[in-house]
């Protein structure tokens, strides 16, 4: 039997798929969640639980957060490899304070504990947001971003964590994972829920001008693994599919299960005006609103990046995003028949 195989952040999105490739593939797994975290993406994986989907191997349980350095330690020891999937992704934050402690001084202390365990891999999820992306070009793992002033809080705390792991003298591979797409979001992250409005047939517009490069959920967990088999320590890898507009991901999702897609568009200058309004009003009122400023930055890409590294040191070939789209499109409507259901015969 190999060493295990550990995952901080198991119960997230994509932490949860990680897990489930691992167990799927035989390996002996770890999982690290925090008290009273939403595991339902890998219940059925759990040490007690797994009788039900025999021949799976079980998926031990730590449960602590990053800031608790005996569980880390007791989960980490023994380990080969560890894939840290923990971020706080709340770019609409007013107080950015949150996103700097677990993004950063948070990754910090997890790197302490584990400078002493003695690991073959570190492997970090970090964003594709850490490259500098300029309108014109196609930007690469190469391109480094040296004016940090110029970055939201959410960007900034993420370039900062990246570089702290990378030089800790770690063993550690750098993941630049890009917005993705789906079926198991239980926690329903904001592009999730964008595809079940549609899925839903309850979007009454699209915000028009909004282009994110993507990557199905699938093969960005597969990205991780393959970077603790076969990437080199100190590199980074940008792991997106392609570009993609928010107008054709509602448009997939829709045609999907069968629901007409939202007609009217919002042009970028009005959703402009409405991010201003959202983060006056934040300011004013000392709030946290989802469409500001700060969050529009984030959903408008510079310029496309390109994945060739990760194809070509890693051996990954991800499938077109569209199809992973239709998958999380499918996904939730499924999963609230199932509730409906449920509902109907308690």
């Amino acid at each position: 039997m190999t060493s295990p195989k550990l995952v901080i952040g198991a119960n997230g999105f994509l932490g949860s798929h990680v897990t489930r490739h691992l167990v799927e593939a035989g390996h002996q797994v770890r999982v690290m969640v925090r008290e009273g975290a939403n595991t339902v993406g890998i219940d059925d994986l759990d040490t007690e639980s797994n009788s039900r989907v025999a021949p799976l191997l079980p998926a031990e349980r730590f449960v602590g957060d990053i800031w608790d350095d005996a569980t880390l330690t007791a989960a980490m020891t023994g380990c080969d490899d560890v894939y840290y999937c923990v971020v706080d992704a709340r770019g609409w934050l007013t107080d950015p304070a949150p996103l700097f402690r677990t993004n950063v001084e948070g990754t910090r202390n997890v790197v302490d504990v584990a400078k002493g365990v003695g690991l073959h891999r570190f492997i970090f999820t970090s964003s594709y947001a850490t490259v500098d992306r300029r309108r014109g070009r196609v930007a690469t793992e190469t391109d480094e971003i040296t004016d940090q002033g110029r970055l939201t809080d959410y960007v900034r705390s993420r370039v900062q964590a990246e570089r702290l792991v990378l030089q800790s003298g770690l063993p550690a591979v750098a993941m630049c994972v890009s917005t993705t797409y789906g079926p198991g979001d239980w926690g329903r992250t904001p592009h999730g829920a964008i595809i079940a409005g549609a899925a839903f047939g309850k979007l009454p517009f699209v915000l028009g001008g909004i282009e994110l490069e993507a990557v199905g959920i699938d093969d960005a967990a597969a990205a991780l693994i393959l970077a603790a088999e076969r990437g080199r320590v100190g590199e980074r890898y940008l792991i997106s599919e392609k570009m993609i507009s928010n107008a054709e991901v509602v448009r997939i999702a829709a045609e999907a299960v069968g629901v007409p897609a939202p007609t009217r568009t919002i042009p970028l200058p009005v959703t402009y005006a409405m991010a201003a309004l959202g983060t006056a009003k934040a300011r004013l009122r000392g709030t946290d609103e989802r469409l500001n400023l700060n969050a529009l930055r984030l959903m408008r890409a510079e310029a496309p990046v390109d994945h060739s590294k990760a194809v070509r040191e890693l051996g990954w070939q991800p499938r077109p995003v569209e199809d992973s789209i239709r998958a999380a499109a499918r996904w939730w409507v499924t999963l609230r028949a199932a509730k409906r259901g449920a509902s109907a015969h308690d």
